[in-house]
């Protein structure tokens, strides 16, 4: 029998625990403690202590994260950041609109970053390595910090689909200068609408990371430092926030499990290349996307859909270095055939059992027919 399966189910970001939400939302706004009030701390406090990171700052968004730490930085005209080419254009467009120069560089099999790539890539002009924690995995970091060391080079995280995942018991986010985590609402923390995490390593960074999301002000005295934005978690969205953070450890547990259900029944498929299962070695993975490479992907996306399955290429379909109105011109053969191929199966916690393995069925369907 034909189901119905959406990619991602967006009602029940608010419909799945709505009576503790409206509980949430109205014992905040009954106080009118709408801005950067003791829920915007305590989230903030809660989800370093999730982490392991030194200093957590909640912010409007992910890309306002990543913009305030290379304020922090201070890129000047001409300084170039290496970043993956498997990445969201924001991740480029940070570093543009702050001055620098993105510089896309080719990808391992797992999708992410690829260490020789950085080195190949490294001029007298680079200053920094910004490598993207993707779908949930993070990246061989102990090379990047290697290499970051030989060249005296600044690390930037871009983990916004990083939370929960580590790399050799570290967490995604802690292993450079900065980092940025996204709460949009289908990653797997996420909030009711566009939120982020800044997360910075030394009590003076922090305190200017707090001043540029707030005008630039000071916080205790209120005297203007410095230029900067609006970009405040608003303490609506860090009480549901901290809400679900209190269950991270069962979300994570179950796309962990999810994965391995694919991964148990496709991995025999020779059309496809999985992403690697959850027992990983060094790598904890928590698998906010299940993206996979697959021949004939177009077709099979279509006779997905035809069977009720909602489906999604990254990106819409775009490594960074193919945007070449924007000016990038790099020839990146992994990531032009990884691309070609890669296509996200569902991968939520509204998913059941049973439709995991009708999924797994349609797709060994599409790849038996003769």
């Amino acid at each position: 029998m034909k189901k119905s399966i959406p990619f991602y189910e967006y009602p029940r970001a608010y419909t799945d625990d709505k009576k503790e939400v409206l509980e949430i939302i109205d014992n905040v706004a009954s106080r009118g403690a709408f801005i950067m009030q003791k829920e915007l701390t305590d989230f903030e406090s809660n989800i370093s202590k999730f982490t392991g990171a030194k200093h957590c700052l909640g912010v409007a968004n992910a890309t306002d994260a990543l913009e305030i730490a290379w304020s922090m930085v201070g890129l000047k005209k001409g300084d170039e950041v290496i970043i993956s080419a498997h990445t969201m254009l924001a991740t480029a467009s940070a570093i543009k609109v702050s001055g620098g120069e993105p510089i896309p560089v080719d990808i391992s099999p797992d999708g992410l970053i690829d260490p020789v790539s950085i080195e190949n890539a490294i001029t007298d002009r680079t200053v920094a390595i910004c490598p993207t924690q993707l779908n949930g995995r993070t990246c061989k970091m102990d090379i990047i910090q290697e290499i970051a060391k030989k060249h005296g080079l600044l690390i930037i995280e871009d983990a916004a689909q990083g939370l929960g995942s580590t790399y050799k018991g570290k967490s995604a986010g802690t292993f450079g200068f900065a980092a940025c985590i996204s709460f949009y609402p289908a990653k797997i923390l996420g909030s009711l609408g566009d939120g982020g995490l800044l997360i910075t390593d030394s009590v003076d960074d922090f305190d200017t990371a707090k001043r540029l999301r707030d005008h630039g002000r000071d916080e205790i005295t209120g005297d203007v430092k410095e230029w900067g934005r609006n970009s405040r978690l608003d303490n609506i969205q860090a009480a549901v926030l901290d809400f679900r953070l209190s269950k991270y450890d069962e979300v994570i547990r179950r796309r962990r499990e999810v994965a391995s259900i694919y991964d148990q029944y496709l991995s025999n498929i020779n059309e496809l290349i999985l992403p690697p299962p959850p027992d990983n070695g060094d790598h904890f993975d928590v698998y906010q996307n299940y993206e996979m490479q697959a021949e004939n992907r177009d077709d099979l996306k279509q006779f997905l859909n035809e069977h009720g399955i909602g489906t999604l290429v990254q990106w819409g379909g775009m490594a960074i270095h193919h945007f070449k109105q924007l000016g990038f011109q790099q020839n990146l053969p992994n990531a032009d055939s990884f691309f070609e191929k890669c296509i996200m199966l569902p991968m939520n916690n509204f998913i059941s059992n049973d439709d995991v393995h009708y999924i797994i069925e349609v797709i060994v369907k599409f790849y038996s027919r003769k």
